[in-house]
Order: structure tokens, then sequence, then C-alpha cells
């Protein structure tokens, strides 16, 4: 059986006695790092443990090796460095490695840094959208970024420190500049920090403060204005799209979201100016 266990994101506190009893009983326990492993299992006088180095850049040869294990029938505990592994971690992998094999996993949940940041937050956590970490640097980053404009809802991101700056210069030049946000570091620790401010107050507060420690960045999203269209203007405007080629469905969808009006009344009333 594979174990997907969730561990601390910073206070030991909050290790489950379910999580450490799984950890206490398996046979291996797969790791992001085994140092940091390491240290959480001497804490828990957890000792003897057979640590396999698992991560982003090994996940191809040693997921095989896990699966291999499992197929033995060992039990196998996988964690990330913190929080909730196959979340932004290549436990992911080892999920879709399991189900391909039909081979048994459970999780065993804890801590979430984007969940517990967001309800730090202050934002709106009735709906939310989770990015995790954006792609370095190029074309994947970008397309990344220009997607974030299309959410309606609060958007949590994962950043490095030494891209901090580098983030919240790019979201203000994607049109975030008056969006709020918090930005949560050393959450659950002594010296938890959560600063809450816009996005053009946080590119001035980062030039003068140099940013410590991995981010969790809550987003609200950008605030659309929208167009206030008479009848007249929604006749012309359904009638140019019909006249090139636009299904109506589709007009539909366009002009609810200029106007703000909902696809279903939109679509009625393109139907009614059609006849």
């Amino acid at each position: 059986m594979l174990y997907l266990v969730g561990t601390p994101i910073g206070n030991m506190g909050d290790i489950t006695s379910r999580a450490v009893e799984i950890l206490s009983e398996v046979d291996y326990i797969a790791c992001e790092d085994t140092r940091v492993t390491g240290i959480l299992l001497k804490n828990l006088e957890i000792e003897g443990k057979k640590l396999i180095s698992y991560h982003e850049h090994n996940k191809v040869s040693k997921g095989q090796d896990i699966v291999q294990l499992l197929k033995q029938g060992l039990n196998v505990a996988q964690v990330s460095d913190a929080g909730m592994p196959a979340v932004s971690d290549p436990g992911e992998d080892l999920v879709k490695l399991c189900i391909e094999e039909g081979l048994e996993f459970t999780v065993v949940p804890g801590p979430v840094a984007a969940i517990t940041a967001l309800v730090m937050s202050g934002l709106s956590t009735r709906y939310y959208h989770f990015e995790g970490f954006l792609p370095n640097a190029g074309s994947d980053r970008k397309k990344r970024l220009k997607k974030l404009d299309e959410y309606e809802e609060t958007i949590v991101l994962y950043e490095a420190p030494h891209r901090l700056k580098k983030l919240v210069s790019e979201l203000k030049a994607e049109g975030f500049g008056a969006s709020k946000a918090s930005f949560c570091r050393e959450l659950t620790k002594k010296y938890e920090e959560v600063l809450r401010m816009t996005i053009d107050e946080a590119c001035e507060y980062y030039e003068s403060n140099e940013p410590r420690g991995e981010y969790v960045v809550c987003l609200e999203p950008i605030v659309h204005e929208k167009k206030v269209l008479d009848d007249a203007d929604i006749e012309q405007q359904v009638r140019q799209m019909r006249d090139s080629g636009m299904p109506v469905k589709k007009i539909a969808e366009v002009l609810s979201a200029d106007t703000g009006v909902s696809k279903k009344e939109m679509y009625s009333r393109a139907l009614n100016l059609l006849k």
C-alpha cells in the first residue's frame, strides 16, 4: 500500500497521530529531501526507516522502483518537505502510476499551505483557483500569467523569495495593480507573517524590503468593467456577428462576457432579434 502522508508546514504540533503511526509502521519512506525528512523523523522519535529520494528530477526512475516495492507487498509512505504530497509535488505522478498498475493507495491528510494562506488572506474563500508555482521563465510563464486575467475567483500562487519581486511586477503589468493581495510566509511558525496590500503597494513595499522565505500569494481577481449596451447596440452587434458566420450560442457567450447579462438571457434575446 502507498500512503501519501501530509506533514507540518512549519509547526510540529500539526502532525497527526495517524501520520506518526503510518510513518512508524511502513517499510520505506519516499521523500523529497532525505535530510529534511530525517530531521522530521528524529523529532518524532522514529528510527531505522529506509528513505528513498523521490523528487521532480528523478520521479520517472524512482517511481518505477517504488511501484516494484508495492508489487512485492511492501508499504511505502510518500512525503514532501512540508505539507501535502501530490500538491505541486511529484506525488501526483505516483498516484497515476498506482492507478495504472492497479495498486492500492490512500491519503493521510495534513496541513496545506495554500488553504492555510487562503483562510488567512481575508479574500473570498467561496471560490478559488490554485495556480501553485508558475513556470520559472519564458513563454510558458507568460502564458500562465495571461491566463490569470480570466479567473473570477481568488487566485492562490506559490513563489520563491528570489522571484517575488519579479512576480509582483509582472502581475502589475498584467493589470492586477489595484487588486488586493496577501503575502503569507512562515505560516504556522513563530514568526508567521501575512501582509495585505494591493499589487501596486507590494511593488513599492518590496523595493525596500527584501523578500525572505517561501511565499503563498493570494490574489483578488481583476474586476472588469462591463459595457452598458442599449437594445440598439445589442441588435447591431448580434447582426454583425451573425453576418460574420458566428453561431448564436457563441454570440450570446461574447455579449454575456461584455455586458454581464447571463448567457441564457442573451441567447434568448439574440434568437428573437434574428427571427
